[in-house]
């Protein structure tokens, strides 16, 4: 019978292969991996490695990244205090929602052009064990080159060739290892046709849905995604 506990070797194997991927980033590399919405790429938030990631997706210099956090606590360290708005909506996280806000002080230009900065708090388990492995913040963006859809499934993402490496949609013992580009991509018991058991409790296929972004500074949604504004309007008042 299934628990959804891990056992040593698997947490030994989860723990080799977020270790792997942290390694990577450190070296300048960038990572592919699941959410909750599509797949994203992601990077540290030192300047050369998000300049690789606007390379390699060819992304228009003054379109900011997002940084994605493991907490709310994490993403407001990049705002500007004095922005009431983003504390109402932080009960939206984690979860698939982007909120655009004005930058703190401390949040570099590469991260916030125009002073404006991209916050997610993610839900899926395997970024956030990645988050937590490199301090709890990433410039991240959805896994696709530019002005082509965002990459829903495994086969998507490693077909894009963008990512030095994908890290898998489950944790170890529910799924295939991560796989670097040029190996077979995992197969997601959504695209296989059978469950994955425990699933619930280390990891989930991505819905297609990219996030909804909200703009804090004019209370409009730019992207609509499972969130709707009326949501976002309600939770205002």
């Amino acid at each position: 019978m299934q628990t959804g506990e891990s056992g040593p070797e698997q947490q030994a194997e989860q723990s080799g292969q977020i270790g792997r991927a942290v390694s990577l980033l450190r070296r300048g590399g960038v990572v592919g991996y699941p959410s909750e919405t599509v797949w994203g790429l992601a990077a540290l938030t030192e300047r050369a490695a998000v300049d690789r990631l606007y390379q390699l997706k060819g992304r228009e210099a003054d379109k900011p990244v997002q940084l994605s956090c493991l907490s709310p606590e994490h993403a407001r360290r990049w705002l500007r205090p004095g922005q009431p708005d983003a504390e109402r909506l932080t009960r939206f996280w984690p979860g698939p929602l982007t909120l655009l806000a004005w930058a703190g002080a401390d949040c570099p230009e590469w991260l916030a052009p125009g002073g404006v900065v991209g916050l997610r708090v993610p839900s899926h388990p395997v970024i956030r064990a990645l988050l937590a492995a490199t301090g709890g913040t990433l410039a991240t963006t959805s896994l696709n080159p530019s002005g082509q859809p965002a990459a829903g499934t495994a086969e998507q993402a490693q077909g894009y060739g963008l990512a030095d490496l994908l890290l898998p949609e489950l944790l170890p013992g529910l799924a295939p290892n991560s796989v670097e580009m040029g190996s077979p991509a995992p197969v997601s018991s959504a695209e296989s046709g059978s469950p994955a058991s425990g699933s619930t409790e280390w990891g989930s296929d991505t819905s297609g849905m990219a996030s909804t972004v909200f703009d804090l500074r004019t209370r409009q949604v730019l992207r609509q995604g499972a969130i709707s504004q009326d949501e976002l309007l309600a939770a205002l008042w």
